[in-house]
Formats: structure tokens, sequence, C-alpha cells
């Protein structure tokens, strides 16, 4: 037989796949007891954002000066790069005005989401009501339904 595989070449190469199979697999059962994965919780949009670190303040002003002197530059890769590298060469004295900007942000963000959470606090008091009603609703029907099957 040319061409062909012997019985020899046949066993060895069904040995090699099982073996990859049983090892990386792991039984049904182990698969099945882990508890299923939940999804990330939705995002409110009402929540206010967390403000600038005293760096992106910076690059606001540094992609304005840096597009007037590079008119013809599309790449945000170059533009973050080249504003990373100034943001490093910066001394303390020349980034302070940033981080006090960044600093005036972070508190305005703080009373925001103060209130926001003093709001948040006082409404799911409204909600919680309204699903015990909806739940008690629902069980009176299943008893209903319930004594309706059974006669």
């Amino acid at each position: 037989m040319k061409g062909g595989r012997s019985k020899a070449e046949v066993v060895k190469s069904s040995r090699k796949s099982d073996d990859k199979v049983a090892g990386k697999r792991k039984p049904a059962t182990e698969r099945a007891s882990k508890p299923a994965k939940k999804g990330k919780p939705e995002k409110d949009p009402n929540k206010p954002k967390r403000p600038a670190s005293a760096f992106f303040v910076f690059m606001e002003e540094f992609r304005k000066t840096f597009k007037e002197k590079h008119p013809n530059n599309k790449s945000v890769a170059a533009v973050g790069k080249a504003g990373g590298d100034k943001w490093k060469s910066l001394s303390e004295a020349e980034k302070a005005p940033y981080v006090a900007k960044a600093g005036k942000r972070k508190t305005e963000y703080e009373k925001n989401l103060a209130a926001y959470n003093k709001k948040q606090k006082e409404e799911p008091k409204e909600e919680e009501e309204e699903e015990e009603s909806d739940r008690s609703k629902s069980e009176v029907n299943d008893e209903e339904d319930d004594d309706e099957s059974g006669e």
C-alpha cells in the first residue's frame, strides 16, 4: 500500500488527540456546578461622570496647540504620544495649574456625587413598595390559578 498509514501510525495519532482532549476538558458535572455569570449592572445615565485628571486637563490644551502646529496630522496616537512626552518633561511648577484645575473639578464632582447618592437613597423606597405590591398581586394570582386547576 503506497501512501497509506500503518496500524501503528493510526493508533499513535488517535492516542495523541485523545490525550489532548482528555487533559483539557473538565467533566460535565464540574462544568455544570459553577454558578452562572451575571452581566454587568446597567449604568445610570444620571450619575455624574468622574473628573479628568491633571494630565487630561493638560491634554485638552495640548491638543489645540498641537493641531495648530501640525494641521496635516490625522493620527490620534501621535498626538497622545507627543502629549505624554511633553507632560513627562514638565516640572512640578509647570504642572501646578493643571493640578489645580483638576482639583477644582474633583471637588465639584464630589458635591454632585453626594447629591446624586442622596437622591438615590430616597428613590429606592418608592420602587421597593411598587415591587412588593406587584409581588403580592402575582402571588394572589398564582394561588387563584392553582385553585382553578384543582377544581
